[in-house]
């Protein structure tokens, strides 16, 4: 089942009381009226037009209308970019004439300028729809959930060279947030042409293509044997990485499993259990931060944001933040707040440490993990021996640009 987070955050659309009968087309200058349009209900306010389509109404602000015309003269089909100056729209336009006709709502504006909308284009870009849609389709899980999906891996000779394989592989991204490549060969070169296949490679203060031993060369504790908690990467970034990847190349040693959870699985939880923890966790901007001192390297990050993001208008979550070892000195809230952040990111740490919610994933030579930096969290168990292991950050735009180019919701 596809599932998309709403709750607490979502506006609720106040709107007054009107009069329109079905069939019955004011304003509309005795035009044909044909059975689609039977569906259809069209009133005109002073301050917007109301426009009720195939039982879902929608109203719009007349410059919005204006603004939003797809003529030659306003829009330019070619390169799909506005024509027209927003700024020279007089704010408080307004139709002189209004029409619906074979599923097409025209508007004559007093300068004589026609904009014709079909009504499923405004349907589909109201406000009214858009919140009750969502962005990208998702499929939240736990560790049995996604065990007993049986996602497939993608294969790499087939990968690399067919686009319905790569079409294969984002879709169970975008719906888990995680997916594999198998077959790839065990070096940073392979490693790297296998993720410029789905997007370009993000350089940060890690360079472009890393690989590390538990050498400590850098002031990070993923650098050591220890075992890592559940953490998103770079949240100390303003705009954290995308996606990780990670290719184990050798381990000649015990334990190092990687831990995998979805943040979106347990913040649902906390939506349906406590909206108020929820809507806090949105609201309040917390810093992190990454000092690094080590050897020739001197860094200084400093990220803020709160630890759940959502669209405002669906209440649609898109990025979750935590990471316990990288989070700053809370003091960004006032001391009235502080104490019930606390209680909110402990019932969302609850959620996240459940056992049940853990998928643990044994890396090998030859199997490429993709992580949603954004969604799903990632960790390790301590291990012992000689593991190397290298990857790289993609830049989202990128992946979701290439995932919608093939023709995913994105």
């Amino acid at each position: 089942m596809l599932k998309r987070i709403t709750g607490s955050l979502r506006p609720v659309l106040k709107r007054p009381e009107v009069g329109c009968v079905r069939g019955q087309r004011r304003h509309l200058q005795g035009t044909r009226h044909t059975a689609a349009e039977s569906t259809c209900y069209l009133k005109l306010h002073d301050d917007c037009l109301e426009l009720s389509y195939r039982g879902k109404p929608m109203r719009f602000v007349y410059v919005w209308l204006r603004d939003h015309c797809r003529s030659a003269s306003c829009y330019n089909s070619k390169t799909n970019q506005r024509s027209l100056d927003t700024a020279s729209v007089d704010l408080n336009i307004r139709p002189a004439k209004s029409r619906v006709d074979d599923g097409h709502l025209f508007l004559t504006w007093p300068d004589g300028h026609v904009t014709k909308y079909s009504l499923s284009w405004l349907a589909e870009n109201s406000y009214e729809g858009r919140r009750q849609s969502a962005i990208q389709p998702r499929i939240l899980w736990d560790s049995d959930s996604y065990t007993n999906s049986n996602v497939p891996s993608a294969n790499w000779d087939k990968f690399m060279s067919c686009d319905d394989e790569l079409k294969k592989f984002l879709q169970s991204f975008l719906l888990y947030g995680i997916a594999f490549v198998e077959g790839v060969p065990a070096t940073v070169d392979a490693t790297e042409t296998v993720t410029q296949r789905v997007s370009l490679i993000r350089e940060t203060l890690y360079g472009r293509m890393w690989s590390f031993t538990s050498d400590f060369s850098r002031g990070d504790t993923a650098y050591t044997k220890l075992a890592l908690d559940r953490h998103t990467d770079t949240s100390y970034f303003q705009e954290p990485c995308g996606i990780q990847v990670f290719h184990c190349l050798k381990h000649e040693g015990t334990g190092g499993r990687t831990l995998l959870v979805d943040g979106f699985f347990s913040a649902e939880k906390v939506l349906q259990q406590s909206p108020e923890n929820f809507e806090l966790l949105t609201r309040v901007p917390i810093r992190h931060e990454y000092v690094e001192t080590t050897g020739n390297h001197r860094n200084h990050m400093v990220g803020i944001g709160p630890v759940l993001n959502v669209y405002p208008w669906n209440n649609e979550i898109y990025m979750i933040r935590y990471n316990n070892y990288d989070r700053s000195v809370i003091n960004t809230v006032p001391h009235d707040v502080v104490q019930r952040w606390y209680a909110a990111h402990r019932e969302l740490t609850t959620e996240l440490r459940r056992p049940e919610n853990e998928l643990w994933v044994k890396l090998t030579p030859g199997k490429v993990l993709f992580i949603d930096n954004w969604r799903v969290m990632h960790g390790r168990e301590s291990f012992t021996g000689l593991r190397q292991l290298c990857g790289c950050y993609l830049t989202r735009d990128d992946v979701l640009n290439t995932a919608r180019s093939l023709g995913l919701q994105a």
